[in-house]
């Protein structure tokens, strides 16, 4: 399709009755739900007890989990698949005008197709599939130059049409890979690399939001949402614990932030995960899988697989059945409750959208000369505009400044920590590896524990490079750098060498002075010193630290130490 004008061939619409939208939809209780599992370790901590079995990238790999059930263990193979919605960032839904925004006043933004009033028409958004290419070329997809779009029936509330337009039959892209990491230790350096097949991605809609008045007794609809452009990502069931699930779609969001395609908040609901997961025994087919939806976090993502691995395989242990059904989590509980049951497949009666024609994008090669460029959806131009992928950007910064790799896993995962740490090299002379532990262990442990993100920084990059430099130049000593760090958190005014100024902080380099400290301490330690006239050099470490306890830090130790060595050869 050439995106030259927001006409499409028009063609008859199917419409359906809006009317009982605003029924109350039953809601059943927790009570009711399947027995509760207690005590259910999550697989990340049965790894100990586990074996991932790794086979060929072109088949799905498993883990095999021996779970202690009484007095025996019995082998089990898990696999994990993930669906996921991701909110593309565009300022307008992908067929309507209608703008997009995160708690707008409910039914404020909503057009007449996003309504579904008889006689609209859809007219694609071209910067929605724009970020759809960017997000499969980035994933190693193949981008179709042709691509469908499909209805999908199904009667719900917040779809006021009865169907969503999707592209069930011929996506936009298919066939990509995502490479991510997870910890094999307890330390950072203890890691190892993962690949999941990405089988497809597809441009679809939103729908709109049901929200439930307990107190009232009814469901009111928000149609804010509705029509708001979705890419789906279809993970193949490569993965076998939650921790794999969890690390794959940490990777994702930081591939789509740097793209651009979307800000991938889960919080908002702006990237949401559906999981389907099963299990089996070695050499058996694929047991009956659960779907549980709309996971809004990383880490309950991993629970929720976590929990439910281990339910089906008690379950399946104690002679019981898998049904085929859609499931929630319940992140207080740390459970999983039975929502609606899949049985018999449900028929989403899936037919050709007719009110759009196919989709059609261009490479360099196969562009009409009669087209302009600029005037359609062009791939390579696309490809020439990525910017520099999370993997990619870990990889430089280790090799650009010999920093180690898990520091590089840190800079990149922290959205905005790595261009402060550039930020400060470009004003610095001060070595990146001393530079990096400062805004890893002290920038960002400050930002951790006042739960704020790096653009509320107290410090700027400017700021602290001046601070590392006064330290690398022995003006200040390490202890007193902590602590003119702390001044500076606490009082943005400020400057560090304002600070080190008024409070006489500077470096004791007076040897006359320093002589002084160090006879009266050796004094106060007779028996330090005797240990050390007999060979003990260690305990010299014991003197210079008390030294510097005397001086509060002030004193320079590499003259301290000098002086000491002379006194007590």
């Amino acid at each position: 399709m050439t995106l030259t004008s927001r006409t499409v061939m028009a063609a008859p619409r199917q419409c359906c009755c809006y009317a009982g939208m605003l029924l109350w939809l039953s809601q059943r209780g927790a009570g009711a739900f399947a027995p509760r599992y207690r005590g259910v370790k999550p697989v990340s901590v049965l790894m100990s007890q586990a074996r991932c079995t790794q086979t060929d990238t072109s088949t799905k790999r498993a883990v095999t989990a021996q779970v202690d059930l009484g007095d025996s263990a019995v082998p089990w193979k898990a696999v994990v698949g993930l669906e996921i919605h991701a909110q593309i960032s565009s300022n307008s839904k992908l067929f309507s005008r209608a703008q997009v925004q995160f708690a707008a006043p409910p039914n404020s933004l909503v057009s007449f197709f996003d309504a579904s009033l008889p006689g609209t028409l859809p007219v694609l958004n071209r910067r929605c599939v724009e970020a759809a290419v960017m997000t499969g070329l980035a994933l190693n997809c193949r981008i179709n130059r042709k691509s469908l779009f499909d209805r999908k029936h199904y009667f719900y509330a917040d779809l006021p049409a009865g169907y969503q337009i999707t592209q069930q039959r011929l996506p936009i892209a298919v066939n990509g890979t995502l490479t991510y990491r997870i910890k094999t230790g307890k330390k950072w350096n203890q890691m190892a690399t993962r690949t999941v097949r990405i089988k497809q991605i597809q441009l679809e809609q939103d729908s709109g939001k049901s929200l439930h008045d307990e107190e009232k007794s009814q469901t009111l609809i928000d149609l804010n949402r509705a029509g708001v452009g979705l890419m789906e990502l279809v993970m193949e069931p490569d993965m076998c614990c939650g921790e794999e699930a969890a690390a794959a779609v940490r990777e994702l969001q930081l591939i789509l932030l740097a793209l651009g395609s979307s800000q991938a908040n889960m919080s908002e609901g702006q990237l949401r995960v559906d999981a389907n997961i099963s299990v089996h025994r070695p050499g058996e087919s694929y047991g009956v899988r659960t779907e549980v939806k709309n996971i809004n976090s990383a880490r309950f993502l991993a629970k929720a697989i976590d929990y439910e691995i281990q339910r089906q395989i008690e379950e399946l242990e104690r002679g019981g059945v898998i049904l085929n059904e859609t499931r929630s989590f319940d992140y207080k509980l740390g459970i999983t409750m039975p929502m609606r049951d899949k049985e018999g497949k449900q028929d989403y009666r899936f037919m050709p959208e007719p009110n759009l024609p196919p989709l059609i994008v261009y490479d360099s090669r196969s562009l009409p000369p009669s087209v302009d460029p600029q005037q359609v959806v062009n791939i390579d131009l696309i490809q020439e505009r990525l910017p520099e992928l999370p993997a990619t950007c870990r990889e430089r910064l280790v090799e650009q400044y010999g920093i180690l790799p898990e520091h590089s896993y840190t800079l990149v995962n922290e959205d905005g920590l790595m261009q402060f740490f550039e930020s400060v090299l470009k004003v610095t002379q001060v070595e990146p590896k001393k530079v990096v532990g400062w805004v890893i262990n002290d920038l960002l442990g400050h930002l951790k524990l006042q739960n704020l993100t790096v653009k509320d920084s107290r410090i700027s990059p400017s700021t602290l490079a001046e601070l590392l430099t006064l330290l690398e130049n022995g003006k200040i000593s390490s202890t007193v750098a902590k602590q003119v760090f702390q001044e500076l958190w606490e009082d943005e005014g400020k400057s560090p060498s304002q600070i080190v100024a008024e409070k006489n902080l500077q470096l004791i380099t007076d040897r006359k002075k320093l002589e002084e400290i160090i006879n009266k301490i050796m004094e106060e330690h007779p028996e330090e010193v005797i240990q050390i006239r007999k060979g003990q050099k260690k305990i010299l470490n014991k003197l210079i630290g008390l030294v510097q306890r005397a001086t509060k830090g002030q004193a320079d130790p590499v003259l301290v130490k000098t002086i000491l060595e002379e006194k007590l050869s």
